[in-house]
């Protein structure tokens, strides 16, 4: 089967949207617990940053992972023509930090909240993360109210082992080897 059989096809998705409330999949996805993570991006449009729980993996071969960016947000367009990003996986302390990036905080605000190098894209990774992943978005496409990026992974940079950050039912928690103990 290639890939393209398994293209989702979007024709009716508003006949399916319907089906389930805007207020019940968000329900629903609050008992979806994620790790949380800040986005990070810099260079022709500037440096921007933004918290994110949807994220994840697509393919260890080539390394690829998935990023949905809304397309009203703030830091859209700035993303897009920078082509460049780091997803920085958080740990457990990070939560003042998360809650920086998901505001209204000026950018020159968030970014002073911690301790940053720059990565091999030119995005800022956070010192302390559990693990950042630097990237190029190879590719993208437009879903409802947000843009999905297929972004090529160019570099990991793993932390010392730290709690993550994870987002269930509305607020954080802890997970990790001194959490579970």
């Amino acid at each position: 089967m290639s890939l393209m059989t398994l293209k989702p096809s979007f024709a009716n998705a508003e006949v399916i949207a319907d089906a389930v409330s805007q207020q019940t999949f968000r329900d629903a996805m609050s008992k979806m617990g994620a790790a949380v993570n800040i986005v990070t991006s810099d260079g022709p449009a500037g440096k921007v940053g933004f918290a994110a729980t949807a994220v994840c993996s697509v393919t260890d071969t080539p390394p690829t992972l998935l990023v949905c960016l809304n397309r009203s947000a703030s830091v859209f367009n700035a993303v897009m023509e920078n082509r460049a990003l780091c997803v920085n996986v958080l740990a457990s302390s990070h939560d003042r930090l998360s809650n920086l990036f998901g505001g209204k905080t000026p950018v020159e605000e968030r970014f002073a909240a911690a301790s940053w190098h720059r990565g091999v894209s030119g995005a800022p990774v956070l010192d302390d993360a559990v693990v950042s992943f630097d990237c190029m978005v190879a590719d993208s496409m437009d879903v409802g109210t947000h843009r999905v990026l297929f972004c090529s992974v160019l570099s990991v940079s793993n932390g010392e082992g730290a709690d993550a950050l994870i987002y269930f039912q509305r607020s954080y928690h802890s997970v990790g080897l001194a959490a579970a103990g």
